[in-house]
């Protein structure tokens, strides 16, 4: 019970005025005085509750049911708390689940772009890399060439005989020569 204004608690001292009979009688044997008065009763510390067999009876009843509510509402309540703490818990594993998936995206993304910008620095290093290689050969070849002609060169003649061959060489390379004179029988087939 619930008491909102001064009225109620006036109304309510009548009451317990009305059920112990008239105020100055002392012919109630059973009577109970609480020490402690009723948290939502403001009783005045020179008054004293008087209060009969029933009334203590109805009295200790409410307060055992006000207990046994509020047992139970503890109960439902911490019950409530549970339920809210572990649910409060899936939803940050949930959350930490998401949480990791986005950073493992955004990690595959991230290694796909290195990836690519590896890939292509690779290609024009590639490409860089075979253009310089053709320059070289070009160079090699047209150095070669020059090298050739200016350092030495291979002059010769040949006769063809009835039934031999003979050839003459001459290698000039530099300061040196050679000449080479070579009389070779073909075979006749008869």
């Amino acid at each position: 019970m619930i008491i909102k204004d001064s009225d109620e608690i006036i109304s309510i001292e009548q009451s317990w005025k009305e059920q112990r009979g008239e105020e100055g009688s002392d012919s109630t044997p059973n009577t109970l005085t609480p020490t402690r008065p009723h948290p939502y009763l403001q009783v005045r510390p020179e008054e004293k509750i008087i209060m009969t067999e029933r009334s203590a009876a109805v009295f200790i009843q409410a307060w055992w049911r006000g207990t046994l509510v509020r047992r139970t509402l503890l109960h439902a309540a911490l019950r409530a708390w549970i339920i809210q703490c572990w649910w409060r818990q899936v939803l940050e594993k949930l959350l930490a689940k998401r949480r990791r998936m986005v950073l493992e995206f955004y990690v595959q993304q991230e290694w796909a772009a290195v990836r690519l910008q590896s890939w292509v620095r690779m290609w024009c290093v590639r490409q860089r890399y075979c253009r310089l290689l053709n320059a070289v050969r070009i160079i090699q070849v047209y150095w070669r060439w020059h090298t050739c002609h200016s350092r030495g060169f291979i002059e010769g003649h040949y006769e063809l005989k009835e039934n031999q061959l003979d050839i003459q060489l001459e290698i000039s390379l530099g300061s040196q020569a050679c000449k080479v004179q070579q009389c070779i029988p073909l075979p006749l087939k008869e």
